[in-house]
């Protein structure tokens, strides 16, 4: 189970002499996230097609966001959902991802609740901290969903670091529920290099 939960509105209630003042207390995150959305137009640049949407900080604006924005599952043909952690952008040459790599989840006609539970599980599981020490290696996440399929991708740092990028890999298997499915890890450098032919560095 992930760490963020919907949490209870709290309310503490200020009193002077005339006013009552009502403030809704907000759980800090332990980072700031950006999402980002990508949909293809060929008539443009790969990088104008991604779009910067909006910065969160705590358990409740995220709530709040994820509520009113349209489920992943939803998603027209070539378009993508990213939300990494705030100052790193969703593409390999970023300074903090190009020496790393993504696990990468594959869902073949999948029903939009797939999707979406999948997403959204990913999600909690990141922004909450899920993956105790080795959260400090991850980036950030993406879903992209394509005619038939919907993939689901969460980024790491350095992915040399094994002992990090398998536990990761480890808590997210058992996170989405995904046995038997076997989940692999496939570098940035090696994505660029090979594109689809490319050979899984880690499989769990």
């Amino acid at each position: 189970m992930a760490l963020v939960q919907k949490p209870d509105t709290e309310v503490i209630e200020k009193t002077d002499t005339n006013t009552t003042e009502a403030q809704i207390v907000k759980h800090p995150l332990q980072h700031t996230w950006t999402l980002w959305y990508f949909e293809n137009d060929r008539s443009r640049k790969w990088e104008e097609n991604q779009r910067e949407v909006i910065d969160f900080n705590t358990v409740e604006d995220f709530w709040c966001l994820f509520n009113h924005i349209k489920p992943a599952g939803e998603l027209k043909n070539s378009s993508d959902y990213s939300l990494f952690k705030k100052g790193i952008r969703p593409m390999w040459e970023d300074d903090a991802n190009k020496n790393g790599g993504r696990w990468l989840i594959n869902i073949d006609k999948p029903t939009r609740d797939e999707i979406n539970l999948c997403w959204l599980e990913l999600v909690l599981c990141m922004i909450g901290e899920a993956f105790d020490e080795a959260s400090d290696e991850i980036c950030g996440a993406v879903v992209s969903i394509r005619a038939k399929a919907a993939k689901l991708g969460l980024w790491t740092g350095n992915a040399n670091n094994e002992k990090a990028v398998k536990y990761i890999g480890y808590k997210l298997k058992e996170s989405l529920k995904l046995q038997p499915k076997v989940l692999i890890y496939q570098t940035h450098k090696d994505t660029v290099n090979h594109g689809s032919t490319i050979r899984s560095t880690y499989q769990i």
